[in-house]
Protein backbone atom coordinates (compact mmCIF):
# COMPACT_ATOMS: atom_id res chain seq x y z
CA UNK A 1 0.00 0.00 0.00
CA UNK A 2 1.64 3.46 -1.12
CA UNK A 3 -0.60 6.24 0.29
CA UNK A 4 -0.38 10.21 -0.84
CA UNK A 5 -1.69 12.48 2.26
CA UNK A 6 -2.71 15.61 0.57
CA UNK A 7 -4.24 14.11 -3.00
CA UNK A 8 -6.11 16.64 -4.69
CA UNK A 9 -2.94 19.18 -5.76
CA UNK A 10 -1.39 18.79 -8.86
CA UNK A 11 1.77 17.35 -7.71
CA UNK A 12 -0.40 14.48 -5.98
CA UNK A 13 -2.78 14.26 -9.13
CA UNK A 14 0.43 13.06 -11.14
CA UNK A 15 2.20 11.19 -8.80
CA UNK A 16 -1.15 9.12 -8.54
CA UNK A 17 -0.78 8.13 -12.03
CA UNK A 18 2.83 7.87 -12.24
CA UNK A 19 2.43 5.39 -9.11
CA UNK A 20 -0.59 3.31 -11.03
CA UNK A 21 1.72 3.28 -13.83
CA UNK A 22 5.53 2.03 -12.42
CA UNK A 23 4.49 0.06 -9.64
CA UNK A 24 1.92 -2.57 -8.54
CA UNK A 25 -0.29 -2.96 -5.14
CA UNK A 26 -2.61 -0.99 -3.65
CA UNK A 27 -2.97 3.29 -3.78
CA UNK A 28 -4.66 4.92 -1.47
CA UNK A 29 -5.66 9.13 -1.71
CA UNK A 30 -6.00 10.91 1.48
CA UNK A 31 -7.34 14.44 2.01
CA UNK A 32 -10.90 15.83 3.39
CA UNK A 33 -12.48 15.35 0.06
CA UNK A 34 -10.31 12.91 -2.54
CA UNK A 35 -11.22 12.33 -5.74
CA UNK A 36 -10.25 8.78 -7.52
CA UNK A 37 -7.49 9.94 -10.23
CA UNK A 38 -7.04 5.94 -11.28
CA UNK A 39 -9.98 3.57 -11.40
CA UNK A 40 -8.37 1.75 -8.55
CA UNK A 41 -7.61 3.98 -6.14
CA UNK A 42 -8.25 3.38 -2.13
CA UNK A 43 -9.97 6.66 -1.27
CA UNK A 44 -9.76 7.55 2.39
CA UNK A 45 -11.20 11.30 3.94
CA UNK A 46 -9.43 12.45 6.36
CA UNK A 47 -8.43 15.84 8.35
CA UNK A 48 -4.46 16.15 8.39
CA UNK A 49 -4.93 18.33 11.43
CA UNK A 50 -6.84 15.52 13.78
CA UNK A 51 -4.16 13.07 14.62
CA UNK A 52 -6.47 10.25 14.96
CA UNK A 53 -8.01 10.79 11.40
CA UNK A 54 -4.05 10.66 10.11
CA UNK A 55 -3.06 7.76 11.58
CA UNK A 56 -6.60 5.91 10.74
CA UNK A 57 -5.47 7.01 6.87
CA UNK A 58 -1.75 5.43 7.19
CA UNK A 59 -2.46 2.41 9.00
CA UNK A 60 -1.35 -0.24 7.20
CA UNK A 61 0.72 1.85 4.24
CA UNK A 62 4.37 0.72 2.92
CA UNK A 63 5.21 4.27 1.77
CA UNK A 64 3.72 7.58 2.39
CA UNK A 65 3.99 10.56 0.84
CA UNK A 66 3.45 13.85 1.98
CA UNK A 67 2.01 16.67 -0.52
CA UNK A 68 -0.17 18.48 0.97
CA UNK A 69 -0.74 22.09 0.50
CA UNK A 70 -2.24 25.04 2.02
CA UNK A 71 -3.68 28.44 0.35
CA UNK A 72 -0.56 30.93 0.21
CA UNK A 73 -2.31 32.45 3.78
CA UNK A 74 0.51 33.06 6.08
CA UNK A 75 -1.72 32.53 9.60
CA UNK A 76 -2.93 28.92 7.99
CA UNK A 77 0.68 27.87 7.11
CA UNK A 78 2.21 28.86 10.76
CA UNK A 79 -0.99 27.40 12.54
CA UNK A 80 -2.05 24.59 10.43
CA UNK A 81 0.91 23.60 8.52
CA UNK A 82 3.96 22.10 11.13
CA UNK A 83 0.72 20.67 13.08
CA UNK A 84 -0.68 18.73 9.80
CA UNK A 85 3.22 17.31 9.22
CA UNK A 86 3.44 16.41 12.63
CA UNK A 87 0.55 14.60 12.52
CA UNK A 88 1.49 13.04 9.23
CA UNK A 89 4.92 11.59 11.10
CA UNK A 90 3.33 9.99 13.42
CA UNK A 91 1.28 8.64 11.77
CA UNK A 92 3.85 7.31 9.51
CA UNK A 93 5.90 5.87 12.42
CA UNK A 94 3.12 4.07 13.87
CA UNK A 95 2.46 2.39 10.38
CA UNK A 96 6.09 1.33 10.65
CA UNK A 97 6.07 3.11 7.21
CA UNK A 98 8.55 4.92 4.90
CA UNK A 99 8.36 8.68 4.30
CA UNK A 100 8.69 10.51 1.68
CA UNK A 101 8.15 14.66 1.99
CA UNK A 102 7.54 16.95 -0.80
CA UNK A 103 9.03 20.38 -0.52
CA UNK A 104 9.80 23.99 -2.01
CA UNK A 105 12.50 26.32 -1.45
CA UNK A 106 11.35 28.65 0.54
CA UNK A 107 13.67 28.24 3.27
CA UNK A 108 16.83 28.68 0.83
CA UNK A 109 19.02 32.01 0.90
CA UNK A 110 17.65 34.33 -2.30
CA UNK A 111 20.52 34.86 -3.34
CA UNK A 112 22.56 33.40 -6.79
CA UNK A 113 24.28 31.24 -5.66
CA UNK A 114 24.09 27.89 -7.24
CA UNK A 115 21.64 25.73 -4.76
CA UNK A 116 22.62 21.88 -3.95
CA UNK A 117 20.94 19.97 -0.98
CA UNK A 118 23.72 20.93 0.94
CA UNK A 119 22.53 25.11 0.27
CA UNK A 120 21.60 26.28 4.31
CA UNK A 121 18.45 27.84 5.66
CA UNK A 122 18.05 31.36 5.42
CA UNK A 123 14.29 31.98 4.76
CA UNK A 124 13.39 35.57 4.25
CA UNK A 125 9.67 36.02 5.39
CA UNK A 126 6.83 34.16 7.65
CA UNK A 127 5.84 31.54 5.31
CA UNK A 128 9.91 30.62 4.37
CA UNK A 129 9.94 30.40 8.35
CA UNK A 130 7.57 27.90 8.61
CA UNK A 131 8.91 26.15 5.51
CA UNK A 132 12.34 26.21 7.32
CA UNK A 133 10.72 24.86 10.53
CA UNK A 134 8.92 21.84 8.40
CA UNK A 135 12.16 21.06 6.77
CA UNK A 136 14.14 20.52 9.95
CA UNK A 137 11.15 18.76 11.62
CA UNK A 138 11.65 15.83 8.37
CA UNK A 139 15.40 16.29 9.13
CA UNK A 140 14.70 15.70 12.83
CA UNK A 141 12.93 12.43 11.83
CA UNK A 142 15.47 11.48 9.51
CA UNK A 143 18.51 11.43 11.93
CA UNK A 144 16.36 9.59 14.82
CA UNK A 145 16.20 6.93 12.06
CA UNK A 146 12.95 5.36 13.32
CA UNK A 147 11.75 4.87 10.09
CA UNK A 148 12.73 6.19 6.88
CA UNK A 149 12.56 9.35 5.57
CA UNK A 150 13.61 11.33 2.23
CA UNK A 151 13.54 14.44 1.33
CA UNK A 152 12.48 15.76 -2.38
CA UNK A 153 12.90 19.76 -3.03
CA UNK A 154 11.28 21.27 -6.15
CA UNK A 155 11.76 24.99 -7.12
CA UNK A 156 9.05 26.62 -8.70
CA UNK A 157 6.48 25.11 -10.74
CA UNK A 158 5.27 25.48 -13.96
CA UNK A 159 2.81 23.05 -16.11
CA UNK A 160 -0.32 21.32 -16.71
CA UNK A 161 -3.39 21.49 -15.34
CA UNK A 162 -4.48 23.45 -12.20
CA UNK A 163 -0.71 24.00 -11.70
CA UNK A 164 -0.55 26.85 -9.41
CA UNK A 165 2.57 29.03 -9.71
CA UNK A 166 3.26 33.14 -10.54
CA UNK A 167 4.69 31.65 -13.54
CA UNK A 168 1.52 29.63 -14.51
CA UNK A 169 -0.79 32.56 -13.41
CA UNK A 170 0.94 35.68 -14.66
CA UNK A 171 2.71 34.25 -18.21
CA UNK A 172 1.30 30.92 -19.47
CA UNK A 173 -2.74 31.71 -18.61
CA UNK A 174 -1.94 35.29 -19.94
CA UNK A 175 -0.50 33.67 -23.25
CA UNK A 176 -3.68 30.83 -22.95
CA UNK A 177 -6.27 33.89 -22.92
CA UNK A 178 -4.28 35.63 -25.53
CA UNK A 179 -3.51 38.51 -23.20
CA UNK A 180 0.08 40.01 -22.70
CA UNK A 181 1.94 38.07 -19.82
CA UNK A 182 3.35 39.85 -16.84
CA UNK A 183 6.35 39.23 -15.88
CA UNK A 184 7.74 39.49 -11.89
CA UNK A 185 10.01 41.92 -10.87
CA UNK A 186 12.84 41.98 -13.74
CA UNK A 187 12.95 40.29 -17.08
CA UNK A 188 16.34 39.50 -17.64
CA UNK A 189 17.24 36.93 -14.55
CA UNK A 190 17.84 33.43 -15.10
CA UNK A 191 14.95 30.98 -13.44
CA UNK A 192 14.98 27.38 -12.65
CA UNK A 193 11.24 26.10 -13.36
CA UNK A 194 10.39 22.61 -12.86
CA UNK A 195 7.86 20.55 -14.86
CA UNK A 196 4.84 19.42 -12.46
CA UNK A 197 4.47 16.16 -13.56
CA UNK A 198 8.88 15.58 -13.86
CA UNK A 199 8.61 16.66 -9.77
CA UNK A 200 5.71 13.49 -9.67
CA UNK A 201 7.24 11.45 -11.06
CA UNK A 202 10.84 11.99 -9.27
CA UNK A 203 9.23 11.56 -5.98
CA UNK A 204 7.67 8.16 -7.13
CA UNK A 205 11.20 6.87 -8.13
CA UNK A 206 12.63 8.29 -5.40
CA UNK A 207 9.64 6.99 -3.05
CA UNK A 208 10.54 3.12 -5.07
CA UNK A 209 14.57 3.10 -4.23
CA UNK A 210 15.52 1.82 -0.69
CA UNK A 211 19.01 3.96 -1.44
CA UNK A 212 17.11 7.46 -1.65
CA UNK A 213 16.16 7.31 1.87
CA UNK A 214 18.14 9.32 4.84
CA UNK A 215 18.86 12.17 1.90
CA UNK A 216 17.46 15.20 0.87
CA UNK A 217 17.10 15.34 -3.46
CA UNK A 218 16.72 18.40 -5.41
CA UNK A 219 14.20 17.25 -8.49
CA UNK A 220 14.88 17.44 -12.02
CA UNK A 221 14.80 20.54 -13.92
CA UNK A 222 16.03 21.42 -17.20
CA UNK A 223 19.49 23.16 -17.01
CA UNK A 224 18.96 25.53 -19.62
CA UNK A 225 17.36 28.46 -17.31
CA UNK A 226 15.99 30.23 -19.17
CA UNK A 227 15.34 34.59 -17.94
CA UNK A 228 11.71 35.34 -18.24
CA UNK A 229 12.44 37.38 -21.69
CA UNK A 230 13.43 33.93 -23.36
CA UNK A 231 10.57 32.11 -21.66
CA UNK A 232 8.20 34.56 -22.74
CA UNK A 233 9.50 34.63 -26.51
CA UNK A 234 9.70 30.93 -26.38
CA UNK A 235 6.08 30.10 -25.20
CA UNK A 236 4.90 33.06 -27.21
CA UNK A 237 6.49 31.21 -30.57
CA UNK A 238 4.76 27.72 -29.10
CA UNK A 239 1.46 29.47 -28.00
CA UNK A 240 1.19 31.71 -31.54
CA UNK A 241 0.99 34.80 -30.23
CA UNK A 242 2.55 38.21 -29.53
CA UNK A 243 5.36 38.18 -27.22
CA UNK A 244 4.78 41.53 -25.97
CA UNK A 245 5.02 41.32 -22.14
CA UNK A 246 5.08 44.05 -19.32
CA UNK A 247 7.61 43.89 -16.37
CA UNK A 248 5.82 44.26 -12.84
CA UNK A 249 8.46 46.36 -10.93
CA UNK A 250 8.64 45.89 -6.97
CA UNK A 251 7.53 48.57 -5.84
CA UNK A 252 4.40 48.19 -8.36
CA UNK A 253 3.90 45.05 -6.48
CA UNK A 254 4.50 46.41 -3.38
CA UNK A 255 1.61 48.97 -3.62
CA UNK A 256 -1.01 46.54 -5.38
CA UNK A 257 -0.07 44.53 -1.98
CA UNK A 258 -1.90 47.45 0.25
CA UNK A 259 -5.26 46.26 -2.08
CA UNK A 260 -4.64 42.77 -2.73
CA UNK A 261 -4.32 40.06 -0.23
CA UNK A 262 -3.27 37.62 -3.14
CA UNK A 263 -0.24 40.20 -4.61
CA UNK A 264 0.27 40.95 -0.17
CA UNK A 265 1.16 37.39 0.68
CA UNK A 266 3.61 36.98 -2.30
CA UNK A 267 5.94 40.11 -1.32
CA UNK A 268 8.24 37.76 0.71
CA UNK A 269 9.29 35.95 -2.98
CA UNK A 270 10.07 38.86 -4.62
CA UNK A 271 13.88 38.70 -3.64
CA UNK A 272 13.90 35.68 -5.65
CA UNK A 273 12.86 37.45 -8.92
CA UNK A 274 15.53 39.96 -8.56
CA UNK A 275 18.68 37.50 -9.16
CA UNK A 276 18.74 34.01 -11.21
CA UNK A 277 17.81 31.30 -9.13
CA UNK A 278 20.43 28.70 -9.82
CA UNK A 279 19.05 25.71 -8.69
CA UNK A 280 21.02 22.24 -9.10
CA UNK A 281 19.45 18.96 -9.09
CA UNK A 282 22.80 17.04 -10.59
CA UNK A 283 22.58 14.58 -8.08
CA UNK A 284 19.37 13.13 -8.67
CA UNK A 285 20.01 12.84 -12.18
CA UNK A 286 23.11 11.10 -11.24
CA UNK A 287 21.24 8.27 -9.62
CA UNK A 288 18.50 8.03 -12.09
CA UNK A 289 20.62 8.66 -15.24
CA UNK A 290 17.31 6.88 -17.37
CA UNK A 291 15.25 9.93 -16.27
CA UNK A 292 14.14 12.15 -18.85
CA UNK A 293 13.61 15.75 -17.89
CA UNK A 294 10.98 17.73 -20.17
CA UNK A 295 12.60 20.47 -22.00
CA UNK A 296 10.62 23.88 -21.53
CA UNK A 297 9.57 23.71 -25.25
CA UNK A 298 8.00 20.29 -24.79
CA UNK A 299 6.68 21.28 -21.68
CA UNK A 300 5.08 24.57 -23.26
CA UNK A 301 3.52 22.44 -26.05
CA UNK A 302 1.96 19.91 -23.91
CA UNK A 303 -0.16 22.72 -22.47
CA UNK A 304 -0.74 24.35 -25.67
CA UNK A 305 -2.13 21.07 -26.69
CA UNK A 306 -3.95 20.21 -23.23
CA UNK A 307 -5.51 24.18 -24.20
CA UNK A 308 -6.46 23.12 -27.62
CA UNK A 309 -8.25 19.99 -26.39
CA UNK A 310 -10.32 21.87 -23.78
CA UNK A 311 -11.29 24.22 -26.45
CA UNK A 312 -12.56 21.53 -28.72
Amino acid sequence: MQTILGATGQIAMELARELRRTTEGDLRLVSRSPRKINDTDILAPADLLDAGQAAEAVKGSRIVYFTAGLPPDTVLWETQFPLMLRNALAATRAAGAKFVYFDNTYMYPQDDRVLTEDAPFAPVGRKGRVRAEMASMVLQEMARGDIPVLIGRAPEFYGPGKTQSITNTLIIDKLKAAEAPRVPVRDDTRRTLIWTPDASRALAALGNAPDAFGQTWHLPCDDDRLTYRQFVALAAEVFGTPAAYKVLGRWTLTAAGLVSTQVRELRELLPRYERDNLFDSTKFKRRFPEFEVTTYRRGLESIRNESRRQAA
